[in-house]
């Protein structure tokens, strides 16, 4: 196991508390099971090859959670927070050493993402972001706590990577931004999910 801390968020898979704006097209049940699948996804990629810490919310007791402690030898960690930046930064400041968190809806994050996200936090960028095709980020990376990139943005908005890299060009600070990615928030997006598992025979 290597010294790179990969963290990962994610809710307990509790039917109506998740993926509800799929809640249409899949049902209640239907979108906690995607959520289940999606953070498996996360864990079977990359457990083995980082040092993963599994951050839940509400707690880290649900049955899904211990069984993926059981399974991916991952680390349980408890949310802390009232807004997803003070969530993010409580966790990205519980490690000495640099760290990567992503979400747990991304699929198209990969092996070699993650290993260029670190990477480049290695060659001195104090933050890596991956942003999302729908003006978010999915992935952030930092050698040191900057607290201004959580305060005062507007989550789960098409402004949030914009003014974060206003807010890193303010502080002149060195940063990195890798490839697109998506994530499954729209019905479209989980029709890519199912092309996604089936070409990779799933």
């Amino acid at each position: 196991m290597t010294e790179n801390v990969l963290q990962l968020f994610a809710k307990a898979p509790i039917p109506g508390k998740v993926k509800t704006r799929l809640i249409p097209k899949l049902g209640a049940v239907g979108a906690a099971i995607l959520h289940q699948q999606l953070v498996k996804h996360c864990l079977q990629q990359f457990s083995g090859l980082f040092s993963i810490q599994l951050w839940c919310t509400p707690d880290e007791y649900h049955p899904f959670f211990q069984a993926c402690k059981k399974n991916f030898n991952v680390s349980l960690y408890r949310q802390q927070g009232t807004d997803l930046g003070e969530r993010m930064a409580y966790a990205l400041a519980s490690t000495p050493q640099p760290t990567v968190l992503i979400g747990s809806d991304s699929p198209s994050l990969d092996v070699p993402t993650i290993r260029d996200a670190f990477t480049a936090l290695q060659q001195d960028n104090t933050i890596v972001l991956a942003p999302a095709e729908d003006g978010g980020y999915v992935l952030i990376g930092m050698r040191q706590m900057i607290p201004e990139l959580f305060t005062n943005m507007p989550w789960s908005t098409s402004q949030v990577l914009t003014l974060t890299q206003a807010r890193l060009q303010e502080l002149g600070l060195s940063w990195k931004k890798l490839e697109m990615q998506w994530d499954i928030d729209r019905p479209e997006d989980v029709e890519r999910w199912y092309a996604l598992r089936i070409k990779n025979g799933k």
